[in-house]
């Protein structure tokens, strides 16, 4: 199965995040992560429901912990291991964005999705790698089978209690606000 490795700036939208997660449940692909990914999520969610929410910091810990550990839980091979030692080896611009690609390595991944594809430039990629736009992702992904993407999107949809979220709704969010445009027409095709 595909394997690609979600970097942090689209595993925080919570909307997109779900969605994609919601493809691998349908065996579209298989998602990737680090540790350092995940710690980086994990700081951006209790930001996130401090400032946006306003939960008080112990709240806002246990609501972006929960998180992490229902991913963990739910996708238990996704974290990468090991990927420390190729940290600092491929000399990209931004040296935070190293651990991005290490765990890309080690975990074998087809493909980086990021919305920082220039921060990976294609002389610095180790071969076999691709560096995607969360837009060509969901795409590729979604052509895979819009049957089960579809079928994604409405499981995805039910969980959603409060308040409730329809399809459509759900799919106008990922169009406006995420310019996940061309998964969502290939959906759109099969309804």
């Amino acid at each position: 199965m595909f394997a690609a490795l979600l970097d942090t700036c689209i595993l925080w939208p919570s909307r997109q995040r779900d969605f994609l997660l919601s493809l691998a449940v349908e065996n579209l692909y298989r998602p990737l992560w680090s540790s350092a990914i995940l710690d980086e999520l994990r700081a951006c969610e209790i930001d996130k429901h401090m400032l946006k929410h306003g939960l008080s910091e112990p709240d806002a810990e246990s609501k972006a912990a929960y998180l992490i550990e229902q991913m963990r839980t739910y996708f238990d091979d996704a974290e990468v291991r090991n990927w420390e030692p190729y940290e600092g080896t491929f000399g990209l611009p931004d040296p935070y964005d190293e651990h991005v690609l290490a765990a890309a390595v080690a975990g074998h991944a087809g493909a980086v999705v990021t919305r920082n594809v220039k921060d990976f430039p294609a002389d610095k990629v180790p071969h076999g790698i691709e560096i995607l736009m969360p837009c060509e992702f969901a795409a590729n992904t979604v052509a895979v089978s819009p049957q089960r993407a579809l079928k994604a999107v409405m499981k995805l949809t039910q969980r959603y209690k409060t308040p409730p979220v329809s399809v459509d709704d759900f799919l106008k969010v990922l169009r406006d606000t995420h310019g996940l445009d061309e998964a969502v027409d290939l959906i759109d095709e099969f309804r």
